[in-house]
């Protein structure tokens, strides 16, 4: 924790909260991947302490391939020294890699099963947020499942208090994440069990037509 806030109140624009996630939404965040048995490819992205690390580790078996990317130096230190040395000498059949870089410098081939994101998009600039979800997709195959997550109503709370930039950039990322709902298949789930509360974004990645998006209204909630 101290790690975490420490961390966040130094680099806030990209850490995106000062308080780490809950274990509610690490594990709406990594269901998907618990769900398959077979070997998979796993990445995330933007782990910070780990909140979402410890909750793919237990879901690996032999012969899965986990890559981390995080760019902030204090939490791959933290990240190695807590969880993944150690991980790593009891499961030497599991491929742990942990990439210290920012995504779009990361040389990663592809393929990917499943990507867990918790980069905070909302601090983010468009062209910045467009750019790493397009890697991403890119990086996943069709039918895998990237997963990220949103505060519930970050953007509409803080629309009123910001510029005139500032709200073209947040109207700006609601669209691109309807544009995205129309070209893959998205699913929300709600956590409550969170501080704030959030949104869970599971989007399948489609190689064909597009999909429905399903609102938080109508979607999982976890408490």
């Amino acid at each position: 924790m101290l790690h975490f806030f420490h961390e966040a109140i130094r680099s806030i624009r990209t850490t995106g909260s000062v308080l780490p996630s809950s274990p509610a939404l690490a594990s709406a965040m990594t269901r998907a991947i618990r769900a398959q048995d077979g070997c998979k490819r796993v990445l995330e992205v933007g782990p910070g302490t780990g909140p979402f690390t410890v909750a793919v580790l237990p879901a690996l078996r032999s012969g899965d391939v986990f890559d981390i990317v995080e760019l902030n130096p204090t939490f791959c230190a933290h990240l190695e020294e807590k969880h993944l040395r150690a991980f790593r000498a009891d499961h030497p059949a599991i491929t742990v890699r942990l990439h210290e870089s920012a995504i779009e410098d990361s040389a990663l081939d592809g393929g990917y099963d499943f990507i867990v994101c918790g980069l905070p998009f909302n601090n983010f600039p468009l062209t910045l947020t467009e750019s790493i979800f397009k890697q991403m997709l890119d990086l996943l195959r069709t039918g895998g499942v990237l997963t990220f997550f949103e505060y519930l109503g970050a953007r509409e709370v803080k629309r009123p208090f910001v510029g005139r930039t500032h709200r073209l950039a947040i109207d700006g990322l609601k669209s691109f994440h309807r544009n995205t709902a129309r070209m893959h298949s998205v699913r929300r789930e709600l956590i409550m069990a969170n501080i704030p509360p959030a949104c869970a974004v599971h989007i399948t990645k489609s190689g064909s037509d597009a999909r429905k998006e399903s609102g938080c209204s109508a979607s999982t909630t976890t408490t």
